[in-house]
């Protein structure tokens, strides 16, 4: 196992796609052993096009969904891809889920998280998760939570950009090249059938981060060239020994 680790946690079997895949793709390549766990599948709110053909049941849609995010996460190189199964629409995040998310956490030891916006009028399965997850690190900091456990350190909780952007107050502090595995994400975006409408949607966020990307690491003549990244927003503060 590799001594630097990584811990996404997505509310439905495709958000770590679409909002992370670069990231969990760089940092495999980076050594880092990338646990994702999917809470639900996305199985009655996130699968319309299966729902759509005729004879459809719940357990087909989740089937066919798992096999979507083990494919994403093959491309992707991910370490480890959990399912809890925790319905979706709503998600039901009860204190046996939070504790199983817990030992996890204290599994992995991540040396950072990421997961979703704080706030999402859309779609409350996300922003809940995120407050679900914010829980979770902290149960999972506690010394009298399981006592003998290895407790967690400080990991940063960074959060992925949201669907609609503009009206998630979400504000990207953290610019990342994806460059590099591109081609990897691309292909882990390709596997999620379910939601084809939003291939191109993507591939067009990860061109304009990259325009913001060159803007914040030098300007336009003088930046660095990438020409796909991924934003995040950092939960808490970061230290530094210079600017």
């Amino acid at each position: 196992m590799s001594s630097k680790s990584a811990l996404i946690v997505s509310a439905h079997a495709a958000d770590f796609v679409w909002r992370a895949g670069g990231a969990i793709a760089l940092h495999a390549k980076k050594g880092y052993d990338v646990t994702v766990i999917c809470l639900s599948y996305g199985e009655r709110g996130e699968s319309a096009k299966l729902w759509k053909q005729e004879g459809m049941d719940l357990e087909t849609v989740k089937v066919a969904r798992r096999k979507e995010a083990e494919a994403a996460a093959k491309a992707l190189d991910v370490h480890d891809i959990q399912f809890f199964d925790l319905g979706d629409y709503p998600l039901d995040l009860s204190s046996e889920a939070r504790d199983r998310l817990v030992d996890s956490i204290r599994a992995v030891q991540p040396s950072f998280m990421v997961s979703h916006s704080l706030w999402d009028p859309y779609n409350t399965d996300h922003m809940n998760t995120t407050r679900f997850v914010l829980e979770a690190r902290m149960v999972a900091q506690a010394w009298g939570h399981n006592p003998g456990e290895k407790v967690l350190g400080a990991p940063q909780l960074y959060l992925f950009e949201p669907h609609q952007t503009e009206q998630m107050g979400w504000k990207p502090d953290t610019f990342l090249d994806i460059t590099e595995v591109w081609e990897k994400k691309r292909a882990a975006i390709e596997c999620m059938q379910g939601q084809e409408h939003l291939w191109d949607f993507y591939t067009n966020v990860a061109k304009n981060r990259a325009n913001h990307f060159r803007r914040n690491s030098g300007g336009q003549a003088g930046g660095r060239k990438a020409e796909y990244a991924e934003g995040f927003q950092s939960m808490f503060p970061r230290t530094v020994d210079e600017l």
